[in-house]
């Protein structure tokens, strides 16, 4: 279900709750889309292991060691696969208390992290570069911390979803950005 509040790419998906009363709280997310062509590797390798385990079961002392490696194989792709174990992350902006940042994981923990509003200095939105890619992220400048708080520190969704929620963090504390014409 799409409405006017989310934006969808190839591997993100952005929906921003607007059950509660404007002035309250703004919630913003970022899910995780999972592909299907993932989940049939998962069990073409869960297959090719559980075989594998058949196959050394009954042909007793016939290439154990190839076998053995094969099955080594299997559950390493399986891990690797499945190893992306953030499900989304959540901003939760209460403008007269601060800023939640939510991560949920597939194993149904949580972690949070709250900035009170009072030492939010600036949110700033980045491009980042690396020898391998180039992606965008958004920061918030928190006083009396040496460093940058990233906002979403496990996804990197597209800038088009950024903006939204950095024009909410700009406007609950009381920024004069553009994103136009700042340059973050």
């Amino acid at each position: 279900m799409v409405d006017e509040n989310s934006i969808v790419s190839r591997r993100y998906t952005y929906v921003r709750e607007c059950n509660c009363p404007v002035e309250a709280i703004d919630i913003h997310h970022v899910l995780v889309k999972r592909s299907k062509a993932k989940r049939f590797f998962i069990y073409l390798s869960v297959f090719v292991g559980l075989s594998n385990s058949l196959f050394l079961v009954l042909s007793k002392n016939e290439s154990i060691i190839i076998l053995f490696w094969s099955f080594i194989l299997s559950a390493f792709l399986v891990k690797l696969l499945l190893w992306k174990p953030v499900e989304k992350e959540s901003v939760i902006i209460m403008p007269a208390l601060g800023v939640q940042l939510e991560t949920h994981y597939s194993s149904g923990r949580t972690v949070r992290r709250f900035f009170p509003i009072g030492k939010i200095l600036r949110p700033v939105l980045l491009e980042c570069v690396t020898p391998i890619t180039c992606y965008w992220s958004l920061s918030l400048v928190v006083r009396d911390e040496e460093e940058l708080m990233l906002v979403f520190k496990e996804l990197h969704p597209p800038v088009k979803m950024l903006v939204p929620i950095w024009k909410a963090l700009c406007a609950t504390n009381d920024c004069k950005g553009d994103p136009d014409t700042d340059d973050g």
